[in-house]
């Protein structure tokens, strides 16, 4: 008997570790997500800004 709930302490030691990290992997996720909205959005003002020089820019006879 002594068998059984030593197994199963270690289960769920090894259950508790494995939830703390999966809230750690999340929240890590996340934080990418949001990185990679901010850089999506910078690229698209970006590309924006260019458009829009795009027609005053003259090309140099050089070119």
């Amino acid at each position: 008997m002594q068998d059984i709930e030593f197994r199963l302490t270690e289960l769920e030691i090894r259950f508790s570790h494995q939830a703390q990290l999966l809230d750690e992997l999340n929240e890590v996720l996340t934080d990418c997500n949001l990185r990679i909205d901010q850089l999506a959005k910078e690229n698209r003002l970006l590309r924006e800004t260019v458009q829009n020089l795009q027609p005053s820019l003259e090309e140099s006879p050089d070119e």
